[in-house]
């Protein structure tokens, strides 16, 4: 009888073994399934086949161009390496440095950047450069109207930051679906703090606030797309005192320009998604006090337009041929 129950037993927790088994062995052909996936669908980012996504950017891409149009201040080393990266990218059309510094650009500084352009002609394409000079140092220089803009789409970019070329130029292809608004890379937030016990009164918020409740509303001008009307509207139509305020305080120009945009439109600004390489190590950003000051703006503004333009959204747009999870 033992015997029996042991034998019985026995085979029970060989059944067991053998079932465990076979899930084991089914959760190590799943990982390896998954993973097969995976590196196919990598596979032609690292084994040659680099020529066949380059074509497919190529023939996706507008035949339009876009103006690159950089802001920078005495920082020629991070000037250089910007234009050298931009200038490859297919898109680009002509580059325009707003120059506010009381020196004139050097002839070595035009020379070397004439030349990295001019490297990039092979492929048929000609970039126009152009130093926009001004005599007063503003911020609101960034967004002075250019008469000779040959395209409609500007690219707003710092000098201290980079993007992937095809970043941008999916970026530039999400631009042509809503020309009117602004396209950008780094979100932000306004919202109600009714911790004062009054709406109406604003807070500015950053990056983790646009990730913590995956809402924005405002792309900043540091890395965005936009139509070349604004700058005219910037510079003609927007109330003086914005103006005059960003003089003054020398900031919130990239928020008085989400402003102006919001305010024409109606419609929320586009965030698109993508890697941004920072070149730089300082800036307006890093001072202290820097969201008081632009929760400051963010109210000033409001008042001036005598509502709130700024409208929230929690749309992204990003590539998926680029993208693990979309």
């Amino acid at each position: 009888m033992r015997a029996s129950l042991f034998s019985r037993r026995t085979i029970r927790q060989g059944a067991i073994s053998s079932v465990g088994s076979v899930k084991i062995k089914l959760l190590l052909a799943f990982v390896i399934l998954f993973t097969l996936i995976a590196l196919v669908g990598r596979t032609p980012s690292f084994k040659g086949w680099r020529h066949q996504d380059a074509s497919l950017h190529r023939s996706s891409r507008p035949r339009k161009k876009y103006a690159l149009l950089i802001n920078t201040w005495k920082r020629n080393d991070l000037l250089k390496q910007s234009i050298s990266h931009y200038a490859s990218c297919p898109g680009l059309g002509s580059i325009h440095i707003v120059w506010s510094e009381p020196d004139p650009p050097s002839d070595s500084l035009i020379k070397f950047l004439n030349h990295v352009i001019q490297s990039d002609f092979k492929d048929g394409r000609e970039i126009e450069l152009k130093f926009d000079i001004n005599k007063e140092d503003s911020l609101n220089n960034r967004f002075k109207e250019i008469k000779d803009f040959k395209t409609d789409a500007v690219f707003s970019i710092d000098d201290d930051i980079i993007f992937p070329c095809t970043t941008v130029e999916f970026a530039f292809n999400v631009w042509h679906t809503a020309q009117d608004t602004m396209v950008g890379f780094v979100p932000r937030l306004h919202w109600d703090d009714r911790s004062k016990g009054n709406r109406g009164n604003y807070m500015y918020r950053g990056w983790w606030s646009v990730w913590w409740t995956g809402t924005y509303s405002m792309v900043l001008s540091k890395a965005a797309f936009f139509h070349k009307k604004y700058l005219n509207l910037y510079t003609y139509s927007m109330p003086s005192s914005i103006r005059e305020y960003v003089t003054k305080n020398r900031n919130c120009e990239d928020i008085a320009m989400s402003f102006l945009v919001a305010n024409a439109t109606g419609a929320p600004p586009i965030w698109v998604k993508g890697k941004i390489f920072e070149i730089g190590s300082t800036g307006i950003s890093s001072l202290g006090g820097h969201a008081e000051k632009r929760s400051h703006c963010v109210n000033k503004f409001a008042a001036e337009y005598g509502r709130m333009p700024l409208v929230s959204t929690s749309v992204k747009a990003m590539d998926s041929r680029n993208s693990w999870f979309w």
